[in-house]
């Protein structure tokens, strides 16, 4: 499959998903906009390699540039490969001279290590055909240039089980505050986000 080069456009603080981020890529040369939600760590990490901010620090991101750095690692591009289920799934390719890896990743990592490495981000077309947004003309490259339901990125796999949806409506309003937290903190965002509207349902009446 053909790979279309895309880049960082932005990113905004999501009005639909509590703690969390929009992250906008562009299409290279392109009018389309590929928005991801992302937590709130990833966000920040990017955002002060946008902003050419140092940490006090090294953020993970940094620490993985350092340990690439010493030994002779080089990051060659990230590729967002595939959509399956409202989830991103990427990739980081690197190579040390004598042999290429793929390195499987979360989207906000990869981009947040990208950005570190000043290397290409890719995606394919099927992608960007059905979670991009088409932007026109008159439209500014700007943070909020969202849709209403960005998809997710990968959440990470914990093991828990949570909780059922059909359940929501019948748990105590701390316990369903507490699984808000967690899914957030497991970037279960379609999760949060049904949490949040049984909370803000409840608080509304």
């Amino acid at each position: 499959m053909r790979k279309v080069p895309i880049h960082v456009v932005g990113l905004s603080y999501s009005s639909t998903q509590t703690g969390a981020y929009a992250l906008v890529l562009g299409e290279t040369g392109g009018k389309r906009r590929l928005p991801i939600i992302i937590g709130s760590f990833e966000a920040q990490a990017i955002a002060m390699k946008m902003e050419n901010v140092s940490a006090s620090r090294p953020l993970t991101h940094d620490l993985f540039q350092t340990f690439a750095d010493s030994f002779g690692i080089r990051v060659k591009e990230v590729i967002i490969y595939n959509l399956h289920e409202g989830v991103f799934h990427s990739k980081i390719i690197c190579d040390d001279g004598l042999k290429e890896v793929e390195l499987d990743s979360r989207t906000s990592d990869a981009i947040a290590i990208a950005l570190r490495f000043d290397c290409p981000i890719f995606t394919y077309e099927f992608i960007l055909s059905s979670a991009g947004i088409v932007m026109d003309d008159t439209s500014e490259e700007t943070e909020s240039s969202t849709p209403e339901e960005p998809e997710a990125e990968e959440a990470e796999i914990t093991g828990q089980t949570p909780v059922s949806p059909d359940s929501y409506e019948t748990i105590p309003m701390a316990e369903l505050e507490s699984e808000l937290r967690k899914a957030i903190a497991e970037e279960a965002y379609e999760r949060a986000s049904r949490i949040q509207k049984e909370i803000d349902r409840r608080k509304s009446n």
